[in-house]
């Protein structure tokens, strides 16, 4: 059963701009295992961040932090939840994230199902 779904675009030029002004922002968003990705994947894994945040209904409280997105071995994104977002998944029953990621033309852009997959 499908919890909720999330969609969110990053203009990968103005990002870029963000990051450069306030370096600290790096810490803030990503996780140690992304902060080193290139800007265009940065961005990519933010509007993944902000697309888990829509799916669970955009709650006060969540930790950018708290969302990793990994790269499996054939290239495939998946997210990992832990704290803040992993306490609301559990909340709305959401034990499953499928993530889309694309970054072309300087957008990126992210897509996320949270999905109820144990009944």
């Amino acid at each position: 059963m499908i919890i909720g779904v999330g969609i969110d675009v990053v203009d990968v030029e103005r990002f870029a701009a963000v990051l450069q002004r306030a370096p600290r922002l790096r810490v803030r968003l990503f996780t140690e295992a992304e902060r080193d990705l290139p800007v265009r994947s940065l961005a990519a894994r933010f509007a993944a961040k902000e697309a888990v945040a829509k799916a669970l209904g955009a709650p006060v409280g969540l930790r950018w932090t708290d969302v990793t997105v990994r790269r499996e071995e054939d290239g495939r994104p998946r997210l990992e939840v832990a704290g803040t977002v992993a306490t609301r998944a559990a909340e709305l029953g959401a034990d499953t994230f499928h993530v889309s990621l694309s970054h072309d033309a300087g957008i990126a852009s992210a897509v996320v199902i949270a999905e109820r997959r144990t009944p």
